[in-house]
């Protein structure tokens, strides 16, 4: 009687859970939430007949309303940023993990040399964030290639740097959201306060062109406008990039330890196999 043998199954590599870091999905109802603060701001506060006399201001809240209708544009731009900027400190904050992430990278590294994957892994549940979820999908793989006898060497290489690949790629959009964002804003802020310096020079101009004395009101509204909103568009622009530098080096050094233990992971395979 003929035996029927059943093919080998390869072994898949279980699908890797994503580590859900904490931030906004959709910054649309960030930039509206803010749009209403600062035309509230705007009417309510600058525009508050407390802080004019005999329609000139006295202090610095009725300057920045002399300004004009770009000032609560700049403020829904400032106010963007300053709200991105502290939603990504906590998502990248959360990225990272519990502890230090030199340490923790050294520490499996050290796991690793010694082949102890079950201690990597304790490491990484005690770590949590962006890195250590990706280490875990790459030690599972690790230890998943171990146990398959069906594939080549060169092929479990392959199999488990896809695995780095491909958890990397599930955690970098969430490390990045909201950056590009911040990114305009350095140079939407530029932009809309030069727009409104702009403006306020017209008005100075108007104002120096009308037939006899010049209207002094209508001059100090105009160099008024030109120079808060000057202000505004540089202040925006300026926190902007230093926002998204900040950041982009915080995503960096993630990146490193990511690219460092995976590679140790995939090597020490090679080494011990």
């Amino acid at each position: 009687m003929e035996t029927k043998t059943n093919p080998t199954k390869v072994a898949k590599p279980q699908k890797q859970q994503e580590h859900k870091v904490a931030g906004i999905k959709n910054a649309f109802w960030v930039i509206i939430a803010c749009f209403v603060v600062a035309v509230s701001l705007f009417i309510f506060w600058f525009g508050n007949s407390i802080h004019f006399e005999e329609g000139h201001p006295k202090d610095i809240w009725g300057t920045i309303y002399m300004g004009g209708v770009i000032v609560p544009v700049l403020q829904t731009l400032f106010l963007t940023v300053i709200v991105l900027s502290v939603e990504r400190w906590i998502a990248l904050k959360s990225a990272k993990g519990t502890g230090a992430i030199d340490k923790f990278v050294a520490n499996v590294k050290a796991s690793l040399v010694k082949n102890d994957i079950a201690s990597a892994k304790a490491l990484c549940a005690k770590q949590k964030g962006s890195v250590a979820a990706v280490v875990a999908a790459a030690l599972t793989s690790y230890e998943e290639m171990d146990k398959n006898t069906e594939l080549s060497k060169e092929q479990k290489i392959a199999t488990l740097q896809k695995t780095v690949e491909e958890a990397t790629a599930l955690e970098m959009p969430s490390l990045q959201q909201n950056l590009p964002i911040v990114a305009t804003m350095t140079t939407l802020g530029t932009l809309v306060g030069l727009l409104g310096t702009v403006i306020g020079m017209i008005k100075s101009f108007q104002a120096l062109a009308a037939s006899g004395a010049p209207d002094s009101t209508e001059l100090s509204t105009g160099i008024s406008e030109a120079l808060i909103n000057t202000a505004f568009g540089i202040a925006t622009g300026a926190f902007a990039v230093i926002s998204y530098n900040y950041y982009t080096n915080k995503i960096d050094t993630l990146t490193y330890a990511i690219d460092e233990i995976g590679f140790s992971i995939v090597q020490t395979f090679a080494a011990t196999h």
